[in-house]
């Protein structure tokens, strides 16, 4: 990348983070607000060995305004064997989304990675109680596709109409996904209405959240101080920071 990767380049090369570069095979429009992008992984995968586990993101760098922009995103539908993998972009405005919009077969794009650790839940959970929108949806789709045979609720944040169309990889009979569009606190007062009811023992209990930074930290500390969940049974992670 011209011009490097700035300061926040030199704090995770510090942190020991290693750096790939990825090239697109190709790229299509899953509905107008969302773009999957593939790409061979520049030996990532093999590096990643056993470490390889579900909700795996790397660190993304872009440019724009002729400096360097870090964003995470998630590994989906890895394939070692064939070193080859996907991102998908809920499209809005910004670099990330504007270099997704035209990224073509031959692109290159660098990735630092460092830091994404995930600890399976253990004892597995009867119901795993998940809560997203769609920038986390290749991480939530990855945990089901981990737990194949565990019921789960999920409660989605939808922007656009189009968001219906969004491929969650979920069946009838054995995953309920909630809706709920977007708009102040809505996301965070449905889960408080109905999380509770299917909570059960909160030590046996497994939480994955991952949406914007406010709705994740009041979400997080009621389930937590409210109701009890152990800090093992929660999985949270601030995706996005809304705008003032």
């Amino acid at each position: 990348m011209a011009g490097g990767k700035g300061w926040e380049g030199v704090v995770l090369k510090l942190m020991r983070g290693k750096d790939f570069t990825f090239t697109v095979t190709g790229a299509h429009d899953v509905t107008a607000d969302y773009r999957r992008v593939d790409f061979t992984d520049g030996g990532l995968l093999a590096a990643a060995g056993e470490s390889l586990h579900p909700t795996m993101w790397v660190r993304v760098w872009f440019e724009g305004a002729g400096r360097p922009h870090q964003r995470a995103y998630t590994l989906v539908d890895p394939d070692p064997a064939a070193g080859t993998f996907s991102f998908e972009f809920a499209l809005h405005d910004g670099v990330a989304s504007d270099w997704a919009r035209g990224a073509k077969p031959g692109d290159t794009i660098e990735a630092t990675v460092q830091g994404t650790g995930f600890t399976a839940p253990a004892p597995a959970p009867e119901r795993l109680l998940v809560i997203g929108d769609p920038a986390s949806l290749p991480a939530i789709n990855s945990l089901l596709d981990a737990h194949p045979r565990t019921p789960a609720t999920v409660w989605f944040e939808t922007q656009h109409a189009s968001d219906a169309q969004l491929p969650l990889r979920v069946e009838a009979g054995r995953h309920d996904v909630r809706r709920v569009p977007r708009g102040g606190t809505a996301l965070a007062d449905r889960v408080r209405a109905e999380l509770p009811e299917l909570l059960g023992d909160p030590q046996a209990a497994y939480v994955w959240l991952a949406c914007d930074t406010a709705t994740t930290r009041a979400l997080t500390g009621y389930l937590r101080k409210d109701l009890g969940l152990p800090k093992h049974r929660v999985n949270a992670l601030g995706y996005w920071r809304a705008e003032a």
